[in-house]
């Protein structure tokens, strides 16, 4: 493996921190515009009198939202799952049992 000095290094930390910013961003986005789809198709599918404040029709949303706090959270706070201190302390493992 090629020598890398401390420019490089940080180079690559800053551009993997960015695309986990745009993975969550994107994530945000498809998010949104697919459960206001779904909330639009089901306030479309509405018997007259029926009300879409049903817990039902939120299923969805809230359980992918649960699921999107926790990506948030590994994005946002790295150290508090499986943190930047075990990834260096694993690759160090690793790259000292391949030698």
């Amino acid at each position: 493996m090629e020598n890398m000095d401390d420019n490089d290094i940080r180079y690559l930390e800053a551009e993997k921190k960015v695309k986990k910013l745009k993975n969550f961003y994107m994530s945000v986005f498809i998010y949104f515009a697919v459960n206001a789809f779904i909330l639009y198709m089901n306030y479309r599918s509405l018997q007259p009198g029926e009300s879409i404040w049903h817990f039902k029709y939120f299923l969805v949303p809230f359980f992918w939202g649960i699921g999107l706090v926790g990506y948030a959270m590994t994005v946002f706070l790295p150290g508090f799952l499986l943190g930047s201190k075990w990834e260096k302390r694993k690759i160090k493992e690793l790259m000292d049992k391949d030698k």
